[in-house]
């Protein structure tokens, strides 16, 4: 199995359902009280009270990026 295979995106269906497949350029983490979050992640509301922790790699401090959180067990448009 290929490190892209074991992508928790790739295998949670995100990349190649949700978005194109595309090459991570810096590496991106997410916590909520030091419990970091990945695919099939299930927190309950109490754990998500406080805003999350956002770490976003890189060294360059003129690089702007885009956060952008779906859920996908929201119904489709045409519901």
């Amino acid at each position: 199995m290929t490190r892209r295979e074991r992508d928790p995106l790739v295998v949670g269906r995100v990349i190649g359902d949700v978005l194109d497949s595309f090459t991570k350029s810096i590496n991106l983490t997410i916590s909520y009280n030091d419990r970091e979050v990945s695919n099939a992640c299930t927190l309950k509301p109490s754990q998500v009270v406080i805003q999350p922790r956002v770490d976003i790699g890189g060294d360059d401090l003129r690089a702007f990026h885009t956060l952008v959180m779906v859920d996908p067990d929201a119904p489709s448009p045409s519901w």
